[in-house]
């Protein structure tokens, strides 16, 4: 394995990273901030990620994708991670098309996949039902009526979940809760009356929701996969999710050290530049190590997503694991070395901190994952 871009995947990250500087500063994400804007991502800038080809990036080119892997995605959301770019992409371009590319039948990939790539359909997977991640601690029934399936419960931070077009959601057909068998995953039409959306306030300012499903009716026809597969399934979305986020936190890593150092080399005491102070110097590159060691797990990740390595599993959480302990050192550090001008909404860098604490939860936190590599290298 090669921990090295291609020049086409070095190519699409150097377009991502032209295009979340000059469309997507950070300015733009405090704007839509600023303004309680509904669903906290720009239409317009979508539109522009659909055109360039990104919501298409896990998609087969028989429905218009790219095929370009895993590692395509995962440098899109390096660099738009930098920036704190809002958008669907997570979501959609890499949840969602990943979900029904690899677990649909023919006819959902004909339904679903070119809406994708179009930009006209965004998803969400809808998996954790506490503050806890745990997909085998599903409760949600989908209890059989017929050929068609009645859903009650509730599902927990729902990344994009307040405007998704589309939910793809895990449901107990069988078994008890802690049991990850007898779990289905199933599509399900975003205009639902029996659906409740709950909007979060989290404190980094993306899109999130709780939803209620209160005697929803599918069809069996909307069941993502086999029946009572859903718990294989959806752990194997979860690790190509768990990859491109780690590859967003890493971009906001990087961010938030970049501009750590340059405050270093301007920012003045007793006549002396701070960045010349040997403690903070020794800081510094504890970071910049700590951030080094991100990226090579990072790239293992996706890489073994690309070549469908067995070690899938654990270099998923070994990345998640690294991008979040990173993040939340870096976010840190980042702040201190501000001084008080680093708690003020005036600076950028307190966004970074912010966004750190909420995505280290997504799709399991550190704890979880140190378990979860533990118990998948025997111990």
């Amino acid at each position: 394995m090669k921990l090295v871009l291609t020049e086409e995947e070095q190519f699409l990250k150097d377009t991502a990273k032209n295009f979340a500087d000059e469309r997507c500063p950070v300015t733009h994400f405090r704007s839509l901030r600023d303004n309680n804007d509904p669903i906290l991502w720009d239409k317009n800038i979508w539109s522009e990620m659909t055109k360039l080809g990104w919501p298409g990036i896990l998609i087969p080119e028989e429905y218009g994708g790219s095929n370009f892997g895993v590692t395509g995605i995962g440098v899109i959301l390096n660099e738009c991670g930098k920036t704190l770019t809002p958008s669907p992409l997570f979501a959609t371009g890499v949840l969602g098309a990943y979900s029904i590319s690899n677990f649909g039948n023919e006819k959902q990939k004909q339904k679903y996949l070119p809406k994708i790539v179009n930009g006209e359909l965004t998803t969400a997977l809808a998996v954790d039902e506490s503050s806890h991640h745990n997909p085998s601690e599903t409760q949600m029934i989908a209890k059989k009526d017929g050929s068609d399936f009645i859903i009650n419960g509730k599902k927990t931070f729902v990344v994009d979940g307040s405007s998704a077009d589309l939910i793809i959601l895990l449901a107990r057909t069988s078994g008890n809760k802690g049991d990850i068998t007898g779990l289905t995953l199933f599509l399900i039409d975003g205009t639902s009356a029996e659906m409740e959306r709950i909007k979060l306030d989290m404190a980094d300012s993306r899109n999130y929701a709780n939803i209620n499903f209160n005697n929803l009716k599918v069809s069996s026809s909307n069941v993502l996969g086999d029946m009572e597969t859903g718990g294989e399934i959806v752990e194997d979305i979860l690790d190509i999710g768990r990859i491109a986020m780690a590859s967003e936190m890493l971009g906001n890593s990087e961010a938030a050290f970049e501009a750590t150092l340059n405050y270093l080399k301007q920012r003045k005491q007793f006549g002396v530049l701070i960045g010349s102070f040997q403690a903070l110097q020794h800081r510094a590159a504890e970071m910049f190590c700590e951030i080094e060691l991100t990226k090579s797990s990072v790239m293992a990740a996706m890489k073994a997503a690309d070549e469908g390595s067995n070690d899938l599993q654990r270099l998923s959480s070994l990345a998640k694991t690294i991008a979040g302990e990173t993040l939340h050192l870096v976010s840190n550090e980042a702040v201190q070395m501000h001084g008080g001008i680093g708690v003020t909404d005036e600076y950028d860098v307190g966004f970074f901190l912010k966004r750190s604490r909420v995505a280290e939860q997504i799709f399991g936190s550190a704890k979880y994952h140190t378990e979860r590599y533990a118990n998948l290298s025997g111990f």
